[in-house]
């Protein structure tokens, strides 16, 4: 009892004040008053404890933070080349088995598919690949049940066809924060999980952002997207994209001069078969050439391809 008395005592002549640079807390210094019964020479003892502060997260809730649509961004016009920024060189599997993709970001049955499937039974577990904060979570026309989340970097994730939504608009969730359970609600023909990834509303093949082997790998600290990889055209959901990623402004901009060639157009041909082949879309084909959709094709003829 004695030394509690004491403690409390000590305590409550502990003279606390702070040191400041430039407006900035960086330590706590602590006077202490000196109790030895030896050394008589100060009376109080001044300790410093340097502070650890770390850099506030971004406040992404500052722009285009609506709760109640699923795409806030249709007004802007973003400008390419993207830069996205990553802290982490990992990202959180969206399910917790193998990812087997059943369709790739890409051209599919005549429309985009703008976000790849991933299998999964109805019932299973979906979690946020990386931290951020709820932006929409709830019915969503084609995706059914669908949660929304934004990233510190400004990124947005969304996770449909779920058969049950565990969280609200505005829950703070880590990486790997339970989100819901996978299903088969809204368009879609089977149990899986469709994931988007995009950027002020332009969704970006995913694949160019993350690995989806069992190394769970973010490309790179710093990606830069272009056109090519938020345009499902360029893309066949039935192939996996050849990924180079661009890891600076310079290089994305390097990439965007397009080699051409000649090609000769031989027996049987046809303006999509070629362009398949060549993964380039039959618009670019027609505007490189001056031709129409519709214009027909003669053995001999050279077309100019925009590779």
């Amino acid at each position: 009892m004695k030394y509690f008395a004491f403690c409390v005592a000590l305590f409550s002549s502990i003279t606390f004040s702070f040191a400041q640079q430039d407006s900035t807390l960086t330590s706590l210094k602590i006077k202490i008053p000196n109790t030895s019964l030896f050394d008589k020479s100060e009376q109080i003892k001044e300790v410093e404890i340097p502070l650890v502060t770390s850099d506030a997260l971004p406040d992404i809730k500052a722009e285009f933070w609506d709760t109640t649509v699923y795409n806030p961004y249709k007004d802007i016009e973003v400008k390419f080349p993207l830069q996205l920024k990553f802290t982490d060189t990992t990202y959180a599997s969206p399910v917790a088995h193998k990812k087997v993709i059943t369709s790739r970001y890409g051209w599919r049955r005549g429309r985009p598919h703008q976000g790849i499937d991933i299998d999964l039974v109805t019932g299973d577990s979906v979690v946020s690949v990386l931290d951020g904060i709820v932006r929409f979570a709830g019915y969503s026309y084609g995706h059914g049940k669908t949660v929304v989340v934004r990233h510190y970097n400004g990124m947005e994730t969304t996770y449909a066809h779920l058969s049950r939504i565990n969280v609200k608009a505005n829950d703070s969730i880590a990486k790997g924060g339970f989100l819901g359970k996978g299903g088969n609600t809204g368009n879609s023909r089977g149990s899986h999980l469709h994931l988007v990834a995009s950027f002020k509303g332009e969704r970006i093949h995913p694949e160019y952002l993350f690995d989806f082997s069992p190394t769970n790998k973010i490309r790179a600290q710093e990606i830069w997207v272009t056109q090519e990889w938020t345009r499902a055209i360029f893309h066949n959901s039935r192939r996996v994209s050849k990924v180079n990623v661009l890891e600076s402004e310079e290089a994305a901009l390097a990439s965007l001069v397009k080699e051409k060639t000649i090609y000769t157009v031989r027996k049987g041909d046809t303006l999509y078969g070629i362009a398949r082949r060549n993964n380039i879309p039959i618009s670019l084909i027609c505007t490189s050439n001056k031709i129409k959709k519709s214009s027909p094709l003669k053995i001999g003829q050279k077309l100019v391809l925009e590779l």
